[in-house]
């Protein structure tokens, strides 16, 4: 069962970095795993780290920055193209991020979060930028019910779309199975009604 919510107010990690893609996001070479549960570590790994050595951070990348956290990422537009990976959304997840907030998300990895529990928010362009000026303090909610996300300090709001079923299993904190067994005394009603 995935966690459930319905709104996160949270500082954000401004990752202004266009077409971002599931390579970067988590690279191959960590891909060899089946389970969820690890792959936070390794998250923007080849950004992070020189020469792959987690003894040696890049200071100029936004996760190495210690005055930037929080459970919101927000990425520049086309955040997810590349290859189809689950790992991708895995590692999202996995560091502590459970939302992504972009102007334009490929539509893969879009899916592929939703499908593990990270929510993709859409927003417009004018908008992300607005995001990407505010300071490091600056907090953002995220409220799934009523698809609005809010700057705190000013209350500037904007919509975005959800899948209605997608959202009720975010909501209730199911995958596609949950869901399934939420409803299993209507499928039962529905077969034993049949003719």
């Amino acid at each position: 069962m995935a966690k459930a919510f319905t709104t996160i107010s949270s500082r954000f990690v401004p990752l202004n970095i266009e077409n971002v893609d599931t390579d970067q996001i988590i690279p191959a070479r960590f891909l060899k795993a089946t389970t969820r549960d690890g792959f936070g570590k390794n998250l923007f790994r080849d950004w992070r780290y020189e020469n792959d050595d987690e003894t040696k951070p890049k200071a100029d990348f936004i996760l190495n920055q210690p005055q930037y956290s929080g459970e919101i990422l927000v990425a520049a537009k086309n955040f997810g193209c590349g290859s189809s990976r689950e790992h991708a959304a895995w590692s999202i997840q996995d560091y502590g991020f459970n939302v992504v907030v972009s102007s334009f998300f490929a539509d893969i990895f879009k899916n592929n979060a939703l499908n593990n529990g990270v929510l993709p928010v859409t927003v417009s362009e004018p908008f992300l930028q607005n995001l990407f000026s505010l300071g490091n303090e600056a907090t953002l909610t995220v409220n799934l019910e009523a698809q609005t996300i809010t700057i705190d300090a000013t209350g500037e709001s904007e919509s975005f779309e959800i899948n209605a079923y997608k959202k009720t299993c975010m909501i209730n904190g199911y995958d596609d199975i949950d869901y399934l067994l939420s409803i299993k005394e209507d499928i039962i009603n529905y077969e034993n009604s049949a003719p």
